[in-house]
This record gives C-alpha cells, sequence and structure tokens, in this order.
C-alpha cells in the first residue's frame, strides 16, 4: 500500500495552461461570441476598403493572361448584366480576406492563448511566421511561374485545335484563385511536417523509407486539387511538391540532431 505522506506529483510548471482565472463554460461561449463579431467586423470593413480598388485587384488578377497574351480584353468576357458587379464583389472578398488576416489571427490567437501551456505560447509566434511565409512563397510561385506557363499553353494548344480562346471572366478569376490557394496550402507541408516531428510521430528515416509511396500520393492530390485535369498543371503543383517532402526529411533530421 503506498505510503500516504508521499507528495503528489505535480505537472511541470511550464507544462500547465497559463490563463488567469478559470472561466466557466458560458464565459468560453461569450469570449468566443465576441471573437465571430469582431472578426466578421473586420472582414467586413476590409473588404468595403478593396471593393472601391476594384480596378487595380482585376489588374492583378488578369496580370499572367496580359504577360502571355499583352491585351486581355479580347479573351475574357461576360455573360451577365450584373457580371462585373458581382465579380468586384468576388474579388473584394478574396482580397478581403488577406488584408484582414493578419487582424484575424490575432483575434483567434488571442482566444486561445489562454489554453495553452508556456511552452506552446513561444511557438505560437514562429509556427505563425513561417505558416504565412510559406503560404506566401506557394502564390509566388504560381503567381509569377506557373499561372503563365499554364495560360501560355492552354493558348497555344487551342491554336492547334483551331479554337478561339474566348474565356467568362468568371471561370478565369475561379481559375486563377483556385490555382494560387492550392499551391498556398500545398507549401504548408514542411510546417505539418515540422510538427510532427516535433511530437515525435514521424523521423527522418521513416520519411525516406516512405518516399516512393510519397511522391505518388503527391501525384494523386495534385491531380484532385488543381482546377483542370491537364498533366503540365498536376506536374507544376507536383514538382515543387516533391522538393518540399525533400526539405521535410532533412528539417526532420535536423530536429532529431538537436534532441
Amino acid at each position: 500500500m503506498p505510503d500516504a505522506t508521499e507528495p503528489e506529483l505535480l505537472p511541470p510548471a511550464d507544462e500547465t495552461p497559463v490563463g488567469g482565472e478559470t472561466k466557466s463554460f458560458l464565459d468560453h461561449l461569450e469570449d468566443l461570441r465576441w471573437m465571430l463579431i469582431k472578426m466578421a467586423a473586420t472582414l467586413a470593413i476590409a473588404m468595403l476598403g478593396c471593393f472601391l480598388f476594384a480596378p487595380a485587384l482585376m489588374k492583378f488578377f488578369t496580370h499572367p493572361l496580359a504577360t502571355v497574351a499583352g491585351d486581355v480584353t479580347p479573351f475574357l468576357r461576360t455573360q451577365q448584366v450584373t457580371g462585373g458587379f458581382m465579380l468586384a464583389i468576388k474579388l473584394a472578398l478574396y482580397a478581403g480576406l488577406v488584408v484582414s488576416s493578419p487582424i484575424l489571427l490575432y483575434f483567434l490567437t488571442q482566444f486561445v492563448l489562454p489554453a495553452l501551456t508556456r511552452q506552446e505560447k513561444r511557438m505560437v509566434t514562429p509556427v505563425l511566421l513561417a505558416g504565412v511565409g510559406l503560404f506566401l512563397c506557394g502564390i509566388t510561385l504560381c503567381y509569377f511561374g506557373v499561372l503563365p506557363a499554364a495560360l501560355r499553353f492552354f493558348l497555344e494548344y487551342n491554336k492547334t485545335l483551331d479554337i478561339r480562346s474566348d474565356w467568362l471572366i468568371e471561370n478565369y478569376i475561379g481559375f486563377v484563385s483556385q490555382m494560387m490557394l492550392a499551391f498556398g496550402i500545398c507549401f504548408e507541408l514542411p510546417l505539418v511536417v515540422l510538427a510532427l516531428a516535433k511530437i515525435g510521430i514521424v523521423t527522418a528515416e521513416f520519411l525516406r523509407q516512405k518516399r516512393p509511396y510519397a511522391i505518388v500520393l503527391i501525384f494523386i492530390v495534385a491531380a484532385v486539387i488543381t482546377p483542370t485535369p491537364d498533366m503540365l498543371t498536376q506536374c507544376l503543383l507536383a514538382i515543387p511538391m516533391c522538393g518540399l517532402y525533400e526539405a521535410c526529411v532533412w528539417i526532420a533530421w535536423w530536429m532529431e540532431r538537436r534532441r
């Protein structure tokens, strides 16, 4: 029978949440409600401001096509009376999410921070900065490299079939935004592997052994998330992802060496 005088073991000081006084469930719901209200108000203000710059946003989205074709007017059209206005609202939504994302992340972090330990709080800022940086790297590669190459391929291929390229502006904007979003999300792969390696789920040796299966899975994922079924677009996404996978192997190895 254990000794009654044996002191009770307490968790390490840096593993206990540091959030001040304990709140009730209703208090947490109230905090969640106010967080959602502040996030919705911030997004609405950002969208309104971006709506005023709809012509500049339009030039931003059509720039990849302009680098290939010069004048974009012969290629883009709308079949709806309200097509231009609704497109401006959609562009304002996309731009508003990007512009307000730092403030939205701040509100979300303030809601989550009280439940984190001291060690987890120290990781919040580096993880957020790394995630934003990787997302921007993916979007930049897609915007300046992949999109012009893909659009040039489709335009030239249509010419070989004697097909005139006459695209709906809604379809074009959807294609461009989906491509940039896909690249941005896929470039978060090193951050995911870093988190898994940090808690010991994956190792560098495990990643090396599963490399052939990972390459096949990467091409499958690229085929699913890209908005077009052509192999060129899929390869333009899958090849950088394979490079990121190799980077993940070295990241996991570096973390094991540090441990």
